[in-house]
C-alpha cells in the first residue's frame, strides 16, 4: 500500500481574459456616453420694484420687521420673544385668521438668517399666500 500524497497542481490565474472583459466594459461606456457643455444654468429670478407701495396695498397687510438683533415686531408692535410661537399668535391676532391679506417681511441688511427664516415658516404655517421680502438699510446710530 502506498500512502503517499500526490503534489498538488498549482493554480494559475489567467489574468488576459479578464482584462479583455474590463476592455470591452470601458468601450462600452466610452463609446455610449455624451457629453454635453452647459455654459450657464437658465434661472427663472423674482422681479423688484423700487419705491413704495401705494396707500390701498398698505391698508390691507401686515408687516413683520425683523432688527439687526433678530427682534420681531408685528405691525410696529414689538414681541416679547423672539420664538415661532409667539410669532404665530402674533400674525393670528393681527390677520384676524384672513390669510389672503398681503404679507410684508421687512429684514435688517444685518438680520441672522434663521430669523428670517422663522418669519417664512410663520407665513407657511398660517397658509399666507400673497408674501413680500424687504430689506431695510441700517439705521445708523448717533
Amino acid at each position: 500500500m502506498k500512502f503517499r500524497r500526490k503534489p498538488r497542481e498549482t493554480v494559475d490565474i489567467n489574468l488576459a481574459s479578464l482584462i479583455d472583459v474590463v476592455f470591452i466594459l470601458l468601450l462600452f461606456f466610452v463609446v455610449t456616453t455624451t457629453f454635453t457643455r452647459e455654459t450657464q444654468l437658465q434661472v427663472d429670478l423674482p422681479e423688484a420694484v423700487s419705491g413704495s407701495p401705494s396707500e390701498d396695498q398698505n391698508a390691507r397687510q401686515v408687516d413683520i420687521a425683523i432688527s439687526a438683533d433678530g427682534v420681531f415686531s408685528v405691525n410696529n408692535q414689538v414681541l416679547p420673544k423672539n420664538d415661532l410661537a409667539s410669532l404665530i399668535e402674533a400674525l393670528q391676532k393681527e390677520s384676524g385668521g384672513d390669510t389672503t391679506l398681503a404679507l410684508s417681511i421687512s429684514a435688517d441688511g444685518k438680520t441672522p438668517h434663521q430669523a428670517v427664516i422663522t418669519a417664512m415658516d410663520a407665513a407657511g404655517k398660517l397658509g399666507f399666500s400673497h408674501l413680500r421680502m424687504t430689506t431695510v438699510e441700517a439705521q445708523a446710530t448717533p
